[in-house]
């Protein structure tokens, strides 16, 4: 019957009906999406939830569930923020890969090189022999400041006191002195204070605040304007956190004031992760990383050059601020966790179906298994619901 229909008319019809069939497809995917995000909430007990997807051709979905601050009754939105915790170190690796691609620094020369002029640079393990990219890679065998009892009485007495965050040099100070892990370049061992390096790196090469640097170079270009720094106990738009009563600094299980103020200093992160945002720009922000958009130049070989993080875990691997999973049910997943008292943040992009996920929780208690199980049950509805 539709050969009776003129030409353009039909053609018109069809993509009408098309139209029509992708609109009903998108809304069924973000109610199946909805479905296992208000699930999770239900059988975790989280107070609240952001969820976003970066789909092969560009679409995004942003999905919320349950409460941004639970005593008042403020619900969760897409538009709520949250501090992203590590999944700051994907900007860090991307920005140390500009810099090099500019010829401002070199991923194989010592970080001495940069930084050996500190009066406090001498005492670190490894000084003279770790390099940028053994920083890059946590292949630098320094120990990790946020674990030690040194970093947990200092917040204790930051919280006590209200005073703000030291600068990173302090932070960075209660690796001096130590045994190093390993000789540099030799093993693997997650560090937020080699990170903090790479941020005065950063610094001394460009002669400017990481935080204009990391603007001018991928939050305007990638118009990420629900990302900002966390160097300020009050941010726009912040849930609550809620951390368990037991923890390691004595912070209230409530994070956050009534007048929305953190009763902790952020700034204390840095270049260890230092950012608020939103699932949204999360899910934006690795989609542009890992489809190698981010940048004019090329990088994604760097990028993805990653060290195993264990002998018996070969297929796991960390490149330049950046998890490597080289096997999974949907081929290999690149991305970052994150994890602040208070908040943990998921970040994994699906190479082989070109979708990346994001999401985030307004608190850490008991999160481990759960952050886990929720990337799957998300990747069993978004992938598989891109051929329904």
């Amino acid at each position: 019957m539709f050969k009776a229909i003129p030409r353009i008319l039909a053609s018109g019809i069809s993509a009408t009906v098309l139209l029509m069939s992708s609109a009903v497809h998108a809304l069924d995917l973000s109610s199946e999406v909805q479905k296992v995000l208000d699930g999770y909430r239900i059988a975790h007990g989280f107070p609240g939830a952001t969820v976003a997807y970066v789909l092969p051709d560009g679409t995004v979905e942003t999905l919320a569930t349950g409460l941004a601050d639970a005593e008042a009754r403020h619900p969760m939105t897409p538009q709520t923020r949250m501090l992203a915790g590590s999944i700051g170190k994907t900007f860090v690796g991307a920005m140390s890969l500009s810099l090099e691609a500019e010829g401002l620094i070199n991923l194989d020369a010592p970080i001495s090189h940069y930084l050996g002029e500190h009066d406090w640079f001498i005492g670190l393990p490894n000084h003279d022999s770790m390099t940028v990219r053994d920083i890059l890679h946590h292949s630098a065998g320094l120990l990790d400041h946020v674990h030690t009892e040194a970093f947990a009485e200092e917040m204790r007495l930051l919280l006590q006191s209200g005073e703000d965050a030291p600068p990173p040099e302090e932070m960075i100070g209660l690796a001096k002195d130590s045994d190093p892990l390993f000789a540099a370049g030799t093993g693997w061992a997650y560090s937020d204070t080699g990170y903090l390096l790479l941020g005065l790196m950063i610094e001394q090469v460009t002669g400017r605040p990481y935080y204009d640097t990391l603007h001018e170079r991928f939050l305007k270009p990638l118009d990420l304007s629900e990302t900002e720094p966390s160097d300020q106990r009050t941010l726009a738009g912040l849930a609550v956190g809620y951390t368990d009563p037991d923890n390691a600094f004595g912070m209230p299980p409530r994070t956050m004031d009534r007048e929305g103020r953190l009763l902790w200093d952020p700034a204390i992160e840095w270049t260890g992760g230092g950012l608020v945002s939103t699932s949204r720009d999360l899910a934006r922000w690795g989609h542009a990383l890992f489809s190698g958009t981010a940048m004019a130049e090329p990088y994604l070989d760097d990028l993805l050059d990653g060290i195993s993080i264990a002998p018996d875990t070969p297929e796991i691997k960390y490149g330049a601020g950046v998890a490597i999973y080289s096997s999974s049910p949907y081929g290999p997943i690149y991305g970052h966790g994150g994890w602040v008292p208070g908040y943990v943040s998921s970040l994994r992009h699906y190479a082989d179906a070109n979708v990346t996920i994001a999401f985030q929780i307004n608190t850490d208690i008991d999160t481990e298994d759960l952050v886990a199980s929720l990337e799957k049950a998300l990747a069993d509805v978004v992938i598989p619901g891109l051929h329904d």
